[in-house]
């Protein structure tokens, strides 16, 4: 019996060429879904509202601002998508993310239109982080929010969490355990062997070219050069900087030869510029959000990766950074709430040291850890090459067809594809 091809829409309000993580992680998975024979459809926001391609992925735009006000503008931005929606075709299967806030709303309200399957992927827990990013808004509020939040959830086929953490924060809630399902974050197709093996700028990388990339930056380790510590990505109002500043204050005196370079964008970029001139920090560098072709020489130009998270983003967030640092082998020193996804990573693999949120100290001594220490840094590396083994694309994208297929009732389809401790039920 010939079936037809089943389809699928993605929602979210960012997609490339517009910048930010979820939107190329959407954009990755829609083209896996592609290549395994779905039709695919992506309903997201751009400059101006418009149709397009993007290979075989079908994009419908409405118009957006690049940083909508969150009290009027990702409202506006939630409405125009959930008219927008009426004129795409009907699918089998509605992903929605959670950029606007409360998409799963929109994927809710979609797919009982389009009488379809629908999953939401769990990126951030709203209004759950609201807090955490600053927004404090009155009680009564953010419980009628935290309700509808839920009753869309609970009316969800299955929900995506990115952490087991999330997972854990979902079933808290009251989300049934049995409609949640794991599936981690990935890193950029640009940091992964299969693009250091294939190239990423149209042809493959030469012999030479290989092994220099393979190379860990033992050279920089050595006394007297600059030992890099770097924070690539967002640096968002969820992660916090005062324990990174306090840090660099420090050793800025004791050791010149420790710098900081914070490469992206963010609420709380400017924010470093200020501190850096008030206290003449010149090991503080700040260079602008890079583009895709230069990411793996920028996350590989670190000697070790610092993330940071609010504590009370525990369970409402997991920074994909993570993914990143693990993909090129560099520790990563986290600033944040043990008890969350990256801690875990960190823990499973060697590859770094957890330190609390706001205690510059004990991060002076971590980074001097590793700086000092060619032993620690080593054991961290290998750890972090070890993970970076298991948190890719592909394991990731084919956990995701997986459950998809399984959810639209066609499970004959499904191929048996190994899956990591990291992709299973809540």
């Amino acid at each position: 019996m010939t079936h037809t091809r089943p389809s699928i829409l993605f929602i979210n309000r960012v997609y490339p060429q517009g910048r930010g993580a979820t939107g190329r992680m959407m954009r990755d998975l829609a083209h896996g879904f592609a290549r395994e024979g779905w039709q695919v459809h992506v309903l997201t926001t751009g400059p101006q509202a418009m149709r397009e391609l993007d290979g075989p992925v079908k994009v419908t735009r409405v118009k957006g601002a690049d940083k909508p006000g969150f009290l009027l503008g990702y409202p506006l931005v939630w409405l125009k998508l959930l008219w927008a929606q009426r004129k795409i075709p009907k699918v089998d299967l509605v992903i929605s993310m959670t950029d606007p806030p409360l998409a799963v709303g929109l994927g809710a309200l979609t797919a009982r239109r389009m009488k379809a399957k629908h999953i939401h992927w769990c990126q951030d827990l709203y209004p759950d982080v609201l807090p955490a990013l600053g927004i404090d808004m009155p009680n009564v509020f953010q419980k009628a929010l935290d309700k509808l939040a839920m009753h869309w959830m609970g009316g969800a086929d299955k929900v995506v969490a990115i952490g087991r953490c999330m997972g854990r924060a979902l079933v808290a809630k009251g989300l049934p355990s049995k409609k949640i399902t794991v599936i981690p974050n990935w890193p950029d197709f640009e940091l992964t062997e299969e693009a250091v093996s294939q190239g990423v700028h149209g042809r493959p990388l030469t012999r030479i070219e290989r092994v220099e990339s393979a190379k860990p930056y033992a050279d920089q380790i050595k006394m007297g050069q600059k030992f890099r510590v770097l924070y690539a990505g967002n640096i968002g109002l969820g992660h916090p900087m005062n324990a990174i500043m306090e840090a660099a204050k420090t050793l800025h005196t004791s050791n010149p030869e420790i710098e900081f370079v914070f490469v992206g964008e963010g609420a709380r970029f400017s924010k470093i510029a200020d501190y850096r001139a008030e206290y003449g920090l010149e090991n503080i560098r700040l260079l602008p959000y890079q583009p895709n072709s230069k990411l793996r020489e920028v996350m590989e130009s670190g000697d070790i990766h610092l993330i940071s998270m609010r504590k009370d983003a525990a369970g409402c967030m997991v920074p994909s950074k993570i993914y990143s640092a693990m993909a090129v082998g560099r520790p990563t020193i986290f600033v944040g709430p043990a008890k969350t996804e990256v801690c875990k990573i960190l823990r499973d693999f060697g590859a770094g040291i957890q330190v609390n949120d706001g205690d510059g100290q004990a991060l002076v001594q971590a980074i001097l850890q590793f700086r000092n220490d060619g032993d620690a840094w080593f054991a961290a590396h290998d750890g972090a090459k070890k993970a970076g083994e298991v948190f890719i694309p592909r394991d990731s994208i084919d956990a995701w067809i997986n459950r998809a297929l399984k959810v639209i009732g066609r499970e004959s389809e499904i191929k048996q594809r190994p899956e990591n401790d990291y992709a299973a039920a809540a």
